[in-house]
This record gives structure tokens, C-alpha cells and sequence, in this order.
């Protein structure tokens, strides 16, 4: 017999987990705050046809969220700005909130960050707004199954492709829960809440960079403008962050377009840093002074405007 009170074949919070079912749940979207997108790894490997890979601004928290509710790591999740996301959902479901800090309800009731949250039947879950931090990551059990394009069901805001943003009175569809996949006890705890300052950090954020292929485009005391103290433009959103600043010498012109990779921070004539995120162009034609650290690149995610960034040599591993 399975555990008392659950049928077997049932999971924690006596959800079934229906392998190869492919039954679904509807979730009426009720509000969406300034903007939710869905979103998962995204699709890599097509920038030689012109499509960036897009995907999750926070890969961390996004993965966080989908193993905390025991989805495979390509289950989708939505990704919430700045909060006012609320939804209702037909059938129980178990969601995960993680990334930016949010206050958050179950029908009415307080509910957690970076843990599973079990939902009833007709119950809603209500977001409030993030005071740090700018993206909340919300999984559900099974993964939302919007249908994909080029193989993911990401929203690329640059190229215009994927699920378009959330509407108040759209339904999603919730995919079957994986059999046997559950929220293991031996899930990595949190050690830094995105949006919050790592200790020691008193002017904001602290993003490490490693050199970058184009150091010949930059006249001396380039890097020591760089390590200034920044804050994010309001020109800022998935593509890129854009900070304002000391500028950073460098030559004048452009070079022919070469290829992008997630974290690189260019350096346009007005000397303004650029650092691209997960819905950048797949070709850029101003020098590439360094890129950022995968992990780093998920903090600079979720900076929101006015926040305050200092980009430093990154410390060797």
C-alpha cells in the first residue's frame, strides 16, 4: 500500500503522478502585473540561421523552480516582472516561487519563497510586488505547455517569436508530472536571494567580468573606468541592461558584425557598457571589452533600473 492517505502512484501533497497520460489542467490567468512571459532553456544552436537561443533571463532561478517542484530542467516556467501575477487553477497543483522575492498568497493564505506550495482545487495564487530583485520565477508540477516554436516554448522579445506575454483571461495548460520525479530533500539550498546584496557589497551589485577578445579597441585606463561605480538605465529589458556612467575609452568606428554570447559587455562610441542577456541579437558590431560569469549574468537579470552595479575583474577559479 502506498503512504497513508494517498493512493499509490501518488506524490507529496497526494498529487498523481499520470506519466505518458498527457492530461492537462487549465489555469486562468486573472492579472499579470507589468509583464509575465513563458519561458524555459530556450533554443540554443540557432544562431547560424538568425534566431537567438532567448530563454530564462535567470537560468538559476528558473532551474531552482522546476527541480523544487520535480520537473525536468525543459519544463517551462513563467517569468514574472516585478510581480502582480495571480492565477487560478481548475485542478490542485504544486508551484514553486523563486528569483525576486515577492509577497504571495493561496487563497488568501501567506505562502513562501524557494519551497513547493501545494494548491486546491479552484484555489488562486496572488503575487504582490517585489520590493529588490526585478524577475519571480513560478513553476507548476508538470511544467506549462503553451506550444512551442523551433522547439521551445520561450517568448524571444527581440525576434518577436514563442508564447506571446500573459493576458488577463488566458488559460494555460499544465503538462503530466514526470513518475517518480518529486522535490528531493537533497535540493540545493538558497544560498543568495537574487536581488539581495551579497555581504560586503555596499554600493550594489557586484559583477565580475573576464577579459574579452577586442582589448586592442580600448585606450589605456579603459578597465579602470569600467570597475566605476554604475547605475542600470531605464533603456534596459531582456535583450541588455544598459548602465550610465564614467565612459569607457575606446576607438572610434564600428567592426564588421560578429557573433554574441550571453554576458558579453559592449561598449558602444558614446562608452555607456552593454550587457547583453538572454533575448540578445545574435550578431553585435561594437567591441567586446569582457563577459560576464554565467552566475553573473542572472544577477545583472534581475537589476532593475536605478540599481547600482560595479563591474570587477573576475577573481581567478
Amino acid at each position: 500500500e502506498g503512504p497513508v492517505g494517498r493512493e499509490p502512484g501518488e506524490g507529496p501533497e497526494g498529487w498523481r503522478a499520470s506519466a505518458g497520460s498527457g492530461t492537462t489542467t487549465a489555469v486562468e490567468v486573472l492579472a499579470t502585473g507589468p509583464l509575465v512571459l513563458v519561458e524555459d532553456e530556450g533554443r540554443p544552436g540557432l544562431a547560424a540561421i538568425g534566431v537567438g537561443p532567448s530563454g530564462a533571463a535567470d537560468r538559476t532561478s528558473h532551474a531552482l523552480a522546476n527541480r523544487l517542484v520535480g520537473n525536468p530542467a525543459s519544463a517551462a516556467t513563467l517569468e514574472v516582472a516585478l510581480g502582480g501575477l495571480a492565477l487560478r487553477f481548475r485542478e490542485r497543483a504544486v508551484v514553486a516561487l523563486t528569483g525576486a522575492a515577492v509577497p504571495a498568497t493561496v487563497d488568501g493564505m501567506p505562502v513562501g519563497m524557494n519551497a513547493p506550495v501545494p494548491v486546491p482545487t479552484g484555489g488562486v495564487l496572488r503575487l504582490g510586488i517585489a520590493t529588490r530583485g526585478l524577475r519571480t520565477y513560478v513553476a507548476v508540477r508538470g511544467g506549462v505547455t503553451p506550444g512551442a516554436v523551433l522547439g521551445s516554448r520561450s517568448r524571444d522579445t527581440l525576434a518577436g517569436i514563442g508564447p506571446a506575454p500573459l493576458r488577463p483571461g488566458d488559460e494555460l495548460t499544465v503538462g503530466a508530472p514526470v513518475a517518480g520525479r518529486w522535490a528531493a530533500p537533497g535540493v540545493a539550498p538558497v544560498r543568495h536571494v537574487p536581488g539581495e546584496l551579497r555581504p560586503g557589497e555596499r554600493a550594489g551589485a557586484v559583477l565580475e567580468i573576464l577579459p574579452g577578445p577586442r582589448a586592442d579597441w580600448f585606450l589605456p585606463g579603459a578597465w579602470q573606468a569600467l570597475r566605476a561605480l554604475r547605475t542600470v538605465s531605464a533603456d534596459s529589458d531582456r535583450v541588455a541592461i544598459r548602465l550610465d556612467g564614467q565612459a569607457v575609452p575606446r576607438r572610434s568606428g564600428e567592426l564588421p558584425s560578429e557573433g554574441l554570447v550571453r554576458g558579453a559587455v559592449q561598449v558602444p562610441p558614446d562608452g555607456r557598457p552593454v550587457v547583453f542577456l538572454a533575448d540578445r541579437p545574435v550578431t553585435g558590431g561594437y567591441p567586446v571589452i569582457g563577459v560576464l560569469r554565467p552566475d553573473d549574468v542572472d544577477r545583472a537579470a534581475q537589476l532593475r533600473p536605478g540599481d547600482r552595479v560595479v563591474l570587477r575583474a573576475a577573481r581567478p577559479s
